[in-house]
């Protein structure tokens, strides 16, 4: 897997943070939690780690002590990963560890993951393949060990106040995240749902939580940087909305900017543990 990241894709990762930690549902880290009384030293694979913002959230609400192998294809994200992780420790105060892993993480297989106690991953799977969903659930489930899956995108989107263009835009974005790249035809929005089915293939039951962003004025600035690409994208996907478009990107950052904006994100979180 081959993907072309923006050049200030990082900055967006750490916008996005404070929103994808309030987002994350808990009662699914308190149902790993359980799982993960073992004795010996917690073993934990990251999947497109990106800077880490995953880990720098989950390993504190995890027993310790903990070993962390962060996976991405971006050896400068990786770099931001490991360096954003010192310092972090368990809940119990024990130390964790970190190592980093570039490469495709779609080609991981069960072998890879021989000891791990739990694999994570936070907004990766609608930038996957139907394949390729299949070929890392295979590995996972192959790993006999729990798997939290957080802030899959769903397609479903609420702006307020209203406006008569919020529904065309949102069903080019969604065209637009299930387009073909390089010859990928990426999930978007039917992620989730690939991926509960790819469990289910192996006999393993998902439980499924919502997880959305909800922002509203004391995000402004979050809410600004997710319109704009998401009307960019729907735009590049329907050349023809970028005429109505222009004024209704006007509107629309013009209430983020007053703290008018108020946006709700769908996400679902996903917890595979084979009980």
């Amino acid at each position: 897997m081959t993907v072309s990241l923006p050049p200030d894709f990082a900055r967006w990762l750490a916008l996005r943070e404070p929103a994808d930690a309030a987002a994350r549902a808990a009662d699914l880290v308190d149902r790993v939690r359980g799982r993960l009384t073992g004795g010996g030293p917690l073993l934990v694979h990251d999947l497109g780690a990106g800077t880490g913002s995953l880990g720098r959230w989950l390993a504190p609400r995890l027993p310790g002590p903990q070993h962390w192998v962060l996976h991405d294809g971006d050896a400068d994200l990786l770099r931001r990963a490991e360096a954003g992780m010192a310092g972090v420790v368990a809940a119990d105060g024990a130390p964790v560890t970190v190592a980093t892993r570039q490469g495709d993480l779609t080609r991981l297989t069960a072998a890879d993951l021989v000891g791990t106690s739990l694999v994570v991953a936070s907004a990766l799977l609608d930038m996957l393949t139907a394949d390729e969903v299949d070929r890392l659930v295979g590995a996972c489930a192959g790993a006999g060990c729990p798997v939290l899956f957080m802030i899959s995108v769903t397609g479903r989107v609420e702006l307020t106040p209203a406006d008569p263009l919020d529904g065309e835009v949102a069903a080019a974005f969604n065209d637009h995240q299930r387009r073909t790249v390089a010859g990928r035809a990426l999930l978007g929005p039917d992620a989730v749902e690939a991926t509960v089915a790819a469990f289910a293939r192996r006999g393993v039951g998902v439980d499924v939580r919502p997880s959305p962003w909800r922002l509203g004025a004391d995000q402004a600035e979050l809410a600004a940087e997710w319109f704009t690409g998401w009307l960019d994208a729907a735009c590049e996907q329907r050349p023809e909305l970028a005429g109505p478009a222009e004024a209704y990107r006007r509107r629309r950052l013009a209430d983020a900017a007053a703290g008018r904006l108020g946006v709700v994100v769908r996400h679902s979180d996903l917890l595979a543990d084979g009980d």
